[in-house]
Order: structure tokens, then C-alpha cells, then sequence
């Protein structure tokens, strides 16, 4: 039996990993013709028994809109945030900018930057930089050069351009202890990351 067929054998019995593999093999264009409509399918049926990815993906599908889809934010967000709820790094960051640029989610920077430090707390780099802009801003939190600083040293060291391009000008509105310290702190997590 060849490995598609394995995923379908198991996909049919109601497995949710095989249904997710499926997707994605729908999606990619793995060994099968590309298929959105196929690929969000079995995203579905994954999803709707709890699988997280699968969550991630169908919100990405909806999010990006894409041949036999419409681009639907409500949707997104609503998949987004299950994957979000999980811990799925990448939904949370997806899930911040909704809330940021009020896409299917009424606009809060608050909830954006909620879920801006839950993905920036598992290493996300854009999370880590889009964090650091809100709190430079003061928007949706407290405004904090000296942790604007602090997280777009954590994204420039994962080699986040943005990040690094805006160090300069951030350096120049922290005094030198919360530079030490924030460089202290960067360095440590990731220390923490690469162990």
C-alpha cells in the first residue's frame, strides 16, 4: 500500500492525524494534484475532532482565500483561535494580527498583544517584533522602550529583519542599564532556545 493510500485507508477510519496528512498532501501537491477544496476538507475533518494543525490550516485557507474559497475572516479567526487555544504558535501569531487589523475580529490592541506574547513566548519571531512595535506605541499596552528593545533583540537574533533594522533607533530611547539588561535578557532565551 503506498503511503497516500495508507493516509486514506486511515483517513476513512476517522483518524485525525491521517486526515490532517491528507490535507496537507492536497494542499502541497504532494503526490496528488493540488486541491484546496480536497485539502480543506480533510482539514475539517481533523479539525472538528480537536487537531490543532488542522485548525492552524483550514484558518490559513480561509484567511488567504484560494480557488473554490472565499476569503471569509470570521472563519479564520474562529479556526485561528481553537488552534490559538492549543498553543499553536503560528495561530496565535495569525489570531494577533486579526485582532490588530480587524479582520474578521473587532479591532483590540489588547487582544492582539495577548496573543502577540503567547506566540513571542514560544520563540516567534514576527510575534516577537509586532510585540515589541505595540509596546514602543504604547498600543494595547503600557508603552515600554526598554521592552521593545528587549523583544526585537529576541527577533533579530532568529534573524527577523524588521527587528534588526528598528534596533538602532529603539537603542537610542533606552539608557545604557536597560540596554545591558535587555541584551542580558535576549542572549539568555536565546541560550534557552538553541540548548
Amino acid at each position: 500500500m503506498t503511503g497516500l493510500a495508507t493516509w486514506q485507508a486511515r483517513a476513512a477510519q476517522g483518524e485525525a492525524e491521517a486526515q490532517f496528512q491528507l490535507g496537507l498532501l492536497y494542499d502541497n501537491a504532494e503526490g496528488v494534484p493540488r486541491d484546496p477544496v480536497a485539502a480543506a476538507n480533510w482539514y475539517r475533518f481533523a479539525a472538528d475532532q480537536g487537531h490543532e494543525q488542522a485548525q492552524l490550516h483550514l484558518g490559513l485557507i480561509f484567511n488567504a482565500g484560494d480557488v473554490g474559497f472565499e476569503r471569509d475572516d470570521v472563519e479564520a479567526a474562529r479556526w485561528f483561535l481553537k488552534s490559538a487555544e492549543q498553543g499553536v504558535a503560528d495561530a496565535q501569531f495569525n489570531l494577533a494580527l486579526m485582532y490588530y487589523k480587524a479582520e474578521g475580529v473587532e479591532q483590540s490592541d489588547a487582544e492582539a498583544a495577548k496573543w502577540f506574547e503567547e506566540a513571542a513566548g514560544q520563540g516567534h519571531a514576527k510575534a516577537q517584533f509586532n510585540l515589541g512595535a505595540l509596546h514602543a506605541n504604547g498600543h494595547g499596552v503600557e508603552q515600554s522602550f526598554s521592552t521593545a528593545y528587549r523583544l526585537w533583540l529576541m527577533a533579530s537574533l532568529q534573524g527577523d529583519f524588521n527587528a534588526t533594522e528598528n534596533l538602532e533607533m529603539m537603542r537610542a530611547r533606552v539608557n545604557d542599564a536597560e540596554a545591558e539588561a535587555g541584551q542580558a535578557a535576549a542572549v539568555e532565551w536565546f541560550n534557552s532556545q538553541v540548548a
